[in-house]
C-alpha cells in the first residue's frame, strides 16, 4: 500500500477571504484536518462548507521554552502510511512557523512520507510587503522568552546589523519595547497589529515614539503582533 500525501496548508491569518481556492479543494478532498485547535478552525471550515474529519494538533511548552514531543505525531504518522490523505493547518498562517508543524513535517521527510506545501497568508510575509525598508536579508527569532532569557534575547535582536523580526504577545508588548528602547533607544520598529483584521494597524517609528504611542493608547495593545526592528 502507497502512504498517503502530508499537505501543509496555509489559512488566513485574519480576514477569511485570504484563502487560495487550492487550500479549500485541498481541505475538502483529503481524509483528515489536523488542526492547532479544532474549536479555532471550526470557524474557517464552516465558512468554506468543509466537512472534512478533524483532529486537534498542539505543542505542550516547558518552563523554559524546552518543546515537548507533539503529541499525535506518532498516530498521524501511522494514518498516512495506510495510505490516508491529511492536510495541517495551524490557528492562522502558514504551518511550521512557531508551531509544531515542523516536528510532524521532520517526521514525515524521515519516513519517506511526500509532504505538499499548499501556500497562502504568513504574518510575516505581510508585513514584509508594507515595510518599505530593504529587507535583501533579514532574520526571523519567533517569539521572546516569558521570562528566563528575554534580556539575552533582546541583546541578540540589538546585535544583527541587518531588520529583525520576532512575534509579541499584548500582555508583554509593553514590557519588552521598555526593555528594546533601554538596550538600543536608536532603533527604529514597524509594528504590525490584527494584521488583515477589521482593526489592523501598523505603527512606524523609533522605539520610544513607538513605546509612547501605545503608551497613550493602552486599548490598542492587543491583537496579534508582528515586530520588525532596524
Amino acid at each position: 500500500m502507497e502512504d498517503g500525501i502530508l499537505y501543509i496548508v496555509a489559512t488566513p491569518i485574519g480576514n477569511l477571504s485570504d484563502i487560495t481556492y487550492r487550500a479549500v479543494e485541498t481541505l475538502q478532498k483529503v481524509d483528515l484536518i489536523v488542526c492547532e485547535d479544532t474549536r479555532t478552525s471550526r470557524k474557517l471550515l464552516e465558512h468554506y462548507g468543509v466537512s472534512t474529519p478533524t483532529m486537534s494538533f498542539y505543542q505542550n511548552v516547558r518552563s523554559g521554552g524546552a518543546t515537548k514531543p507533539v503529541p499525535k505525531t506518532e498516530r498521524i504518522i501511522a494514518e498516512l502510511q495506510s495510505g490516508k490523505s491529511i492536510a495541517l493547518i495551524t490557528d492562522a498562517g502558514t504551518p511550521g512557523i512557531s508551531d509544531p508543524g515542523n516536528q510532524l513535517v521532520a517526521v514525515a521527510v524521515e519516513e519517506g512520507i511526500v509532504t505538499i506545501p499548499v501556500p497562502g497568508a504568513s504574518s510575516l510575509a505581510t508585513l514584509v510587503s508594507v515595510s518599505g525598508i530593504d529587507l535583501t536579508r533579514f532574520v526571523f527569532l519567533g517569539f521572546p522568552p516569558h521570562k528566563k532569557g528575554r534580556e539575552t534575547f533582546f541583546k541578540e535582536v540589538t546585535a544583527f546589523n541587518f531588520p529583525v523580526f520576532y512575534l509579541e504577545s499584548p500582555h508583554r508588548l509593553m514590557k519588552n519595547l521598555e526593555l528594546l528602547k533601554t538596550l538600543a533607544p536608536d532603533k527604529n520598529v514597524i509594528l504590525g497589529r490584527e494584521l488583515t483584521k477589521m482593526f489592523e494597524e501598523i505603527v512606524r517609528g523609533n522605539v520610544k515614539e513607538v513605546l509612547e504611542y501605545f503608551e497613550n493608547n493602552p486599548g490598542k495593545v492587543k491583537g496579534e503582533i508582528v515586530i520588525i526592528t532596524y
